[in-house]
């Protein structure tokens, strides 16, 4: 059974993220700006996660303080994808995704500046072997992409972000334990009023969709993409081990980085694809969770008290 349930979260991890990679497509086609169309997705997905709420009986927390939290959390999260639709425009949807799967880095320095969290030698090799991927990738991008720095600023930032956005969801759990609906309602509610702004400055003459069908994709984009697949993934994540997710996790940017390639035509280079695995190996080696001092203390020293008993 345990296996059984295993399985199907793996199953459900990796369609939820190749559900995300197939999102940057929708942002790629569709002719609205990149924070229109963040406004729009969350938009259409508070309005979901307000139904779901309502019908699980779901009620908003009593702290104000978990509330301004998750408000904040939201609005880290309609920048992110702001900016990552903006990095989507400039180098298309496999690089920016690559880009903005960085976000664990970010994750990382946070937890080593505000919550006192020990960085491992494995994690600095990582960065180090992720800053080297980039710079694979961006080499020959540079050299025939005039909006590659753009791309390249906004896909970084927009993992920065991201992290931002997961921390304060951390700090909203830690005050008062919130309800998944409620948390992504108020996620939703404060991603939109965050996108009011910039999308009137930013995006003036393509904030609607300009056709039936652009409307069709918008709500998909907003449904399948930020409330099924994100659902999928919270779903699965509790049920596997972290260093199983962290591996699962990189079917997103490899899933954008197929798309680019092939249905795109994104011209993509041995040296690229060569930073790509290397920026995904060094992704990958972030996200595992060192085991504590003390564990490995024990483990070490253990082996020399070991006996043989007849």
């Amino acid at each position: 059974m345990a296996d059984s349930a295993s399985r199907s979260a793996s199953i459900g991890l990796v369609i939820g993220c190749i559900i995300f990679g197939l999102g940057s497509l929708i942002v790629a086609h569709v002719d609205i700006g990149g924070w229109a169309m963040a406004f729009w997705r969350l938009a259409i997905s508070g309005v979901v996660f307000a139904i779901l709420a309502k019908v699980a009986g779901q009620r908003l927390p009593a702290s104000r303080r978990a509330i301004v939290y998750s408000l904040l959390s939201g609005a880290f999260l309609g920048f992110d994808l702001a900016l990552w639709h903006e990095s989507i425009h400039a180098v298309g949807p496999g690089i920016s995704t690559l880009l903005n799967s960085l976000q664990i880095f970010f994750l990382a320095a946070i937890g080593f500046v505000y919550f006192s969290e020990r960085q491992s030698i494995l994690q600095l090799l990582s960065l180090c072997l992720a800053m080297l991927g980039v710079a694979m990738i961006g080499s020959p991008e540079f050299a025939q992409n005039s909006a590659a720095t753009w791309g390249f600023v906004t896909g970084i930032v927009s993992g920065a972000m991201l992290a931002a956005s997961m921390t304060f969801i951390r700090k909203t759990h830690d005050t008062e334990p919130t309800p998944i609906f409620v948390l992504m309602q108020l996620i939703s509610i404060g991603g939109v009023l965050a996108m009011i702004v910039p999308m009137l400055l930013f995006d003036q003459g393509n904030i609607l969709p300009n056709s039936w069908s652009e409307l069709a994709w918008v709500l998909v984009y907003g449904t399948v993409m930020q409330c099924l697949a994100w659902g999928l993934i919270a779903y699965s994540i509790p049920k596997l081990s972290l260093t199983l997710v962290g591996l699962l996790l990189l079917t997103e940017p490899i899933a954008a980085l197929v798309i680019d390639y092939s249905w795109l035509d994104k011209p993509i280079n041995s040296l690229q694809w060569a930073g790509a695995l290397l920026t995904m190996f060094a992704i990958f080696l972030g996200s595992l969770k060192p085991k504590p001092r003390a564990l490995r203390r024990y483990r070490f020293f253990a082996k020399f008290y070991k006996r043989n008993y007849k």
